[in-house]
């Protein structure tokens, strides 16, 4: 046998034993039906992995299929109705896979848990969506890639890249499909954080721009006073990150909706749905409140005729794509 003829065939065994670099997505149980969704579109199979719960409470996770030398993704928001259970999954799940000699891991994260305790805007509190950030690096994370953060600055909490991507792009097709006329649209943000966000929309979509002036009374309480901008004889499209007890998105759409608009939509990312929200929803002005399945509903879609979800896994699985052949994944950002 010739040097060169050697040295393939060593290099090829050491391939084999190592891992052949190729793409793995596993799943736990926040939201296996994005999961699944997602690996169907970049036409292959779940790793098989076995995440449950000792009769004490504690995760236990196995990793069915060898990882070795593997890009590894593992797809799990730290939402509802178990968010500490999931993050918990999460992080034996990361742990699991670095002990498995993954080559790199990445983090999706559709919804991000804890991001609204960004700030400290009281006096001995804590900022939780650092401590995660923190935690999800020291577990073993690479990369971390998610959709719709409640602040873009928590990016920076991250001491490894982030991947922020915004479903905006799909409920913009949606409501071009819809074909509601150019300059007959307003967006609608519901209060001045959101503004950059409607403006983007505006901008797609053609389309006239207000905000709702809201001033926060407690964490579950708000209260809208005045609408900035025209928003009479439009149809109004309401568009936010989170919907939680929807208690100031109902009050927006009520305010829009007594300035003269002839139909109010809304457009919101994670539906959280908490509390009284769908009671406020059904009894509400809003003809159609869309989300993304970046959380899953259950029972609840058929308890608000309102909702309808529109799947962002095809964004997350050319994110995923992009990422694991080291392409470009800015051109997928508004």
């Amino acid at each position: 046998m010739n040097v060169n003829k050697k040295k393939s065939l060593i290099f090829k065994q050491f391939c084999k034993s190592w891992g052949d670099g190729s793409m793995k997505i596993i799943t736990g149980n926040a939201n296996p039906e994005l999961s699944e969704k997602i690996a169907k579109n970049l036409k292959t199979k779940l790793c098989g992995c076995d995440v449950k719960t000792f009769p004490e409470g504690e995760v236990m996770v196995k990793i069915l299929e060898n990882v070795r030398g593997r890009d590894v993704f593992i797809v799990q928001p730290i939402c509802p109705p178990k968010v500490n259970d999931y993050l918990m999954e999460l992080l034996v799940m990361i742990d699991a896979v670095r002990r498995s000699s993954a080559d790199r891991i990445t983090a999706v994260i559709p919804y991000y848990g804890y991001a609204r305790q960004d700030r400290k805007d009281q006096p001995r509190v804590p900022i939780t969506a650092k401590l995660v950030a923190n935690i999800i690096t020291a577990a073993g994370a690479d990369r971390v890639l998610t959709m719709d953060l409640h602040a873009d600055q928590i990016q920076g909490f991250f001491d490894i890249p982030v991947d922020h991507l915004y479903a905006a792009p799909v409920f913009i097709d949606y409501f071009r499909k819809k074909n509601l006329g150019d300059g007959e649209i307003v967006i609608v943000s519901p209060d001045e954080g959101g503004i950059k966000t409607a403006h983007a929309w505006a901008k797609r979509l053609n389309a006239a721009l207000a905000a709702i002036d809201k001033r926060r009374i407690t964490g579950t309480e708000t209260q809208v006073y005045n609408i900035m901008g025209a928003v009479k004889g439009k149809t109004a499209i309401i568009v936010d990150d989170i919907v939680s007890t929807a208690g100031s998105l109902c009050d927006a759409a009520k305010m829009v909706k007594e300035q003269g608009v002839k139909e109010v939509y809304a457009a919101v990312s994670h539906p959280v749905l908490a509390g009284p929200a769908l009671d406020r929803l059904n009894n509400s002005v809003i003809s159609k409140l869309l989300v993304t399945d970046t959380i899953p509903l259950g029972d609840k879609l058929a308890d608000c005729p309102k909702l309808e979800v529109l799947s962002v896994s095809g964004l997350l699985a050319e994110a995923i794509k992009r990422i694991h052949e080291n392409e470009s994944v800015s051109s997928l950002f508004i």
